[in-house]
């Protein structure tokens, strides 16, 4: 990365970070873009070109899990089980979580408590998700030389997987805990694994 991307992601970063504290102490719908922009010193203008509102703000994060898991299937091998594949892009996404910065658990957290005490962004979370999925069920598809509108096999394969990540969300700690987390979701990853009959994702 060079200078000035070095630059731009600073700034991104910063206004995420001076979002989610204004959110948090003042409330999501209270806070308008200008008071965010003010807040890391930049103008209103400065803002739109990084994040297109504030709820892209929240969503954001989740935009970086999905670019990293079809990263990751575009590098897989092109004969490998489509299962095997997204078990891959799941754990490099896991992997990221496991050895996340102190900055960046903290977001994480902020992004979670946030999404807890505002149900309209825990809904547009939950839709973007759904955005998500179709597009990895449209990588694997590929993969496998199939219509995804035909075939049932990559919904199946993304369905699966991504149970693993939504049941480690659910992970029952009090405050919530970025590394037990990733090990919920590791371990109910593994349940799927053993579940499965062998040849199933061939």
């Amino acid at each position: 990365m060079g200078l000035r991307e070095r630059k731009k992601e600073k700034t991104r970063v910063a206004l995420l970070d001076a979002a989610l504290d204004l959110f948090l102490e003042q409330g999501y719908d209270s806070t308008p873009i200008d008071q965010i922009a003010e807040a890391v010193e930049v103008s209103p203008r400065t803002f739109f070109r990084y994040f297109t509102s504030k709820e892209h703000l929240i969503l954001w994060l989740h935009d970086q899990v999905e670019e990293t898991m079809l990263e990751v299937l575009a590098d897989r091998p092109a004969d490998e089980p489509p299962f095997v594949s997204m078990t891959h892009a799941l754990r490099a996404q896991l992997r990221t979580m496991e050895y996340a910065t102190p900055d960046d658990v903290a977001r994480f957290l902020k992004v979670r408590r946030l999404l807890d005490t505002t149900p309209h962004l825990a809904h547009s979370t939950f839709a973007r998700a759904v955005e998500s999925e179709r597009r990895l069920v449209e990588a694997i598809a590929a993969r496998q030389g199939v219509d995804p509108y035909e075939s049932p096999l990559p919904h199946l394969v993304v369905t699966f997987v991504m149970a693993a990540m939504r049941i480690g969300f659910t992970c029952p700690a009090d405050p919530p805990d970025l590394q037990k987390i990733v090990r919920r979701m590791e371990e109910t990853l593994q349940l799927v694994e053993r579940s499965l009959r062998p040849g199933w994702d061939t």
